[in-house]
């Protein structure tokens, strides 16, 4: 959900979040030590949006390819146990903030405005942007200038990046509150295309054999001649610095090995293309700097 989730950095991709409505100001801190404190409990409680293959519930257990990531870099953080509390994409930094949980579980594209709002650990997932299109793709769209240029209808989910790519694409777009909802709205024919995170798209594929739909290959979208490349993290409320510097010291254990970072989240639809190679910081990222388009 998101999404969720592939990023942006340009003035033209600003995020409508809403965040003012939680009532806070945004220089929020926690006080004492949340390390210590976790470590003390022995859990530590996540949010999560409900999107495979990031974090959801199945069979009433808490999974996911994010919530498998935590279960392992808590643990050796001396939590063992990770708790998960089911939020709407666009409350989920509102929620941290309030302090309804303890960080943030959903593969979050590092954006300056949600940087602005909290913290985000060090990237631990790679995005890319693919469409989902009846059998066929009727329209032969492979990027979204293409769906620009065809006049296509295209959905996005709320929240996720790809609303914020086609708003400055200047394309029309319909939103909505799940994946699944977006898969329903091409396959009932209210839509032409979705946009997602491909490995969302291509999790809802494999789950859904019977849906008359499609998924592209995925693309790099550009904006304003940006290349639009962007990595997910794990969140954290502003102040909690000793949190989340241990988090990133144990993450970097599995995100520096191909097979460390496979073997955790493997399971779940991610290979190697997904794993930061250390070319993206979340400074890079917090600041917008993107390259330009070759």
């Amino acid at each position: 959900m998101r999404h969720t989730r592939t990023l942006a950095g340009t003035a033209a991709l600003t995020l409508a979040l809403a965040l003012a409505a939680c009532g806070d100001s945004g220089s929020d801190s926690s006080s004492g030590d949340k390390l210590a404190e976790l470590q003390e409990k022995g859990t530590i409680t996540v949010a999560f949006a409900g999107e495979e293959p990031y974090s959801f519930e199945e069979d009433g257990e808490l999974t996911g390819a994010t919530i498998a990531l935590h279960k392992k870099v808590f643990k050796e953080m001396g939590i063992d146990e990770v708790k998960g509390v089911k939020t709407e994409w666009g409350a989920l930094i509102p929620g941290l903030k309030a302090g309804r949980y303890d960080a943030i579980s959903a593969g979050m594209s590092i954006l300056p405005d949600r940087c602005k709002e909290a913290d985000f650990g060090d990237p631990e997932i790679v995005y890319t942007t693919a469409l989902m299109v009846p059998e066929g793709n009727p329209k032969n769209l492979k990027t979204l200038d293409d769906v620009k240029k065809s006049g296509a209808k295209l959905t996005t989910m709320s929240g996720a990046i790809e609303s914020d790519y086609a708003k400055a694409l200047d394309i029309k777009a319909t939103q909505v509150k799940s994946p699944q909802d977006g898969m329903e709205a091409v396959t009932r024919g209210r839509s032409d295309v979705f946009a997602l995170t491909g490995i969302s798209l291509r999790t809802m594929d494999e789950k859904n054999p019977d849906a008359k739909v499609e998924v592209t290959e995925p693309f790099v979208a550009v904006v304003d001649g940006k290349e639009q490349v962007g990595a997910g993290a794990t969140v954290f409320k502003k102040g909690d610095d000793t949190l989340r510097e241990a988090y990133n010291k144990e993450l970097a254990k599995i995100t520096g090995d191909e097979k460390a970072y496979t073997d955790v989240i493997g399971e779940f639809g991610f290979t190697d293309a997904e794993r930061p190679k250390g070319d993206l910081t979340t400074e890079q990222l917090c600041k917008g700097e993107l390259p330009d388009a070759e």
